[in-house]
């Protein structure tokens, strides 16, 4: 999959971020100053280099995205992560970009992370309070929860950006269910071969889907397939 440097010569936030709008990745000031606010340190494991454009393993047969995918996608929903807007993370894994939304969205709005591996939620909870998301956390704006993605999270539902960190052989009818017409969602779709769907309901609640890229992620499925390695 394409990456866009390599190496450990990047070696502070600033400089990756620097780096993902020299390679014409980020072209939105908004996104580069929220990717620049959280550092993407706090949500790496230790041992791994944060800055390297490249997916890190988080356990549990998961994995944290390239920063150039997490750009790409604070792209793409920019437009649904206005101040008061709703967010979801489908597999939030680390928390890293449920943070971002959370930033994005502002105290007024809500970011929401759903992941179905236990110790993910406890580790993405710590990362978050280290974060400079931790005030939404704690005053509610942004919340990670235990549970199926597949199912979304219908309690804050309808939502204006849905972002999925896995791949799903299709597109679960829940998550179309809780888009807002208007809304956005961004999902890796396929098995062996992935690419980055880019989902709009219209005002009439009619969908338009688009392919964005071909993407490599690690598979959208149930807990116990996950944790066997499927």
């Amino acid at each position: 999959m394409e990456q866009f440097w390599s190496g450990s010569a990047i070696n502070e936030n600033k400089g990756m971020v620097d780096n993902l709008q020299r390679y014409g990745v980020i072209t939105s000031k908004k996104v580069a100053e929220v990717m620049e606010t959280i550092d993407r340190a706090l949500f790496v494991p230790g041992g791994l280099q944060p800055y390297v454009d490249s997916p890190m393993p988080i356990g549990y047969n998961a994995t944290i995205s390239a920063p150039h995918m997490h750009a790409s996608c604070l792209q793409l929903l920019e437009k649904n992560l206005q101040p008061g807007m709703r967010a979801l993370d489908v597999g939030s894994g680390t928390g890293y970009l449920t943070a971002c939304f959370a930033l994005m969205v502002g105290p007024e709005g809500r970011a929401i992370g759903v992941e179905h591996i236990p110790e993910l939620v406890s580790f993405s909870t710590e990362n978050i309070k280290k974060s400079a998301a931790a005030q939404p956390l704690k005053d509610g704006s942004l919340s990670v929860h235990i549970g199926d993605g597949r199912q979304g999270w219908p309690e804050f539902a309808p939502y204006d950006a849905i972002h999925v960190g896995a791949a799903a052989p299709e597109i679960p009818q829940p998550l179309i269910d809780q888009l807002k017409p208007g809304g956005r969602m961004v999902i890796p779709v396929g098995n062996i071969f992935q690419d980055l769907k880019v989902v709009d309901k219209n005002s009439d609640g009619s969908i338009s889907i688009r392919t964005e890229t071909s993407v490599r992620y690690v598979p959208l499925t149930s807990r116990e397939a996950q944790l066997r390695g499927q």
